[in-house]
């Protein structure tokens, strides 16, 4: 009889062990439920990790210009929301790139150099960027890894796409909404202190988002409502949902992309077929980034819908779009999730996702 098939991260109660038993902030969880009933304020609902100062961070000149460099596209979106046109913001990992493997070029050294914050991930996710970073950083910047201070260590999640014994938590907070609220909160509060003259404007423009992100969560929660509680166990190419599964209660049934990004072999094929099988999940998903021949043998032989155009850190357009954003990100997938699983996504489709403030970063291609 064939084990159960643990190496693609599966969460069924025969695989828990692969998978953190420590939970996301029970509070901010809680925090959420409570807002969505009783109409409190966006500050309610979220809680981050305590957060310490930003080291060595010292406050631009009077009448200088504030220079943020950040890394994946979704951080991007994030800091551009607040920044307006008060900061240039510009991107360094091109989208439609994998951001677990991408090197820097050394020409990126150069704007890394000139910026006073540099905004990242952090959780490992872009190491090469990071010291590349700190490598060059000028006197009074600060490198800032906003997913690190989000949560503490013991609400990492590890599993077959990120294992403990690897070192690397799974890094991708930004696709639970109440998680980004954090990477604006602690964004913003930097931003603050590089540019306090601009301190009261960036302060509006992460209210304003936040209460976007506030109505995403709200609206994710109504679809998701609509969706028989059977039906909400996700299969994707990359394990990029781990965090959104457990504050919004679903569950990851597997991940193909594992930790040394190469193909599962054809016997964890074939279990993963019958996992499939006998859950009897009606879709399962893709990556429009990156194309999977094998999990798109997986849906046509477990006789599921293969749905092969989520994504998780590649934004919806082209730099200059209305959906090209965080928010257009979050709506596309959520939409998408919930419709192919049976749902109806009304609730996420009327969302505005258009930025708060005029976005003035620069999108690498």
């Amino acid at each position: 009889m064939a084990a159960p098939l643990c190496v693609l991260g599966v969460t069924l109660s025969s695989c828990a062990s692969s998978t953190s038993t420590k939970p996301i902030d029970t509070t901010a969880v809680a925090m959420v439920a409570g807002l969505v009933t009783s109409g409190s304020t966006s500050s309610d609902w979220y809680a981050c990790a305590p957060q310490s100062p930003f080291t060595g961070l010292k406050p631009i000149t009077a009448g200088q210009r504030l220079k943020i460099a950040t890394t994946v596209a979704p951080i991007t979106s994030i800091v551009a929301n607040i920044a307006g046109t008060l900061a240039d913001v510009e991107g360094i990992v091109p989208e439609g790139t994998n951001s677990h493997t991408f090197e820097p070029k050394p020409s990126v050294a150069k704007v890394l150099s000139e910026a006073n914050l540099v905004i990242v991930n952090g959780l490992k996710l872009e190491e090469p960027t990071k010291d590349l970073a700190t490598a060059n950083a000028s006197p009074g910047s600060a490198v800032v890894e906003v997913g690190t201070r989000t949560i503490s260590p013991d609400q990492e999640l590890y599993d077959f796409s990120f294992p403990k014994e690897g070192g690397k938590p799974n890094p991708h907070l930004w696709t639970d909404p109440p998680l980004a609220v954090c990477y604006a909160r602690i964004s913003a509060d930097a931003m603050k202190v590089a540019d306090p003259t601009n301190a009261g404007a960036y302060e509006v423009n992460a209210t304003a988002f936040i209460n976007r992100i506030h109505a995403l969560d709200t609206a994710f929660r109504a679809a998701s409502d609509t969706v028989k509680p059977q039906n909400r166990q996700l299969l994707t190419y990359h394990d990029a949902y781990a965090y959104f599964a457990q504050t919004y209660n679903w569950k990851i049934i597997g991940a193909i992309q594992v930790s040394d990004f190469e193909e599962p072999t054809p016997r964890e094929v074939a279990d993963l077929i019958a996992q499939i099988k006998k859950v009897g999940v009606p879709a399962i998903f893709g990556s429009e980034v990156f194309p999977s021949p094998v999990l798109e043998q997986i849906g046509k032989e477990s006789g599921v819908n293969y749905v092969d155009t989520l994504r998780d850190d590649d934004l919806p357009g082209a730099p200059g779009d209305k959906n090209h954003s965080y928010l257009g990100l979050m709506k596309f997938d959520f939409s998408t999730m919930v419709k192919a699983l049976g749902g109806d996504p009304a609730s996420i489709d009327a969302l505005d996702v258009t930025d708060v403030a005029k976005d003035s970063a620069r999108y690498p291609q």
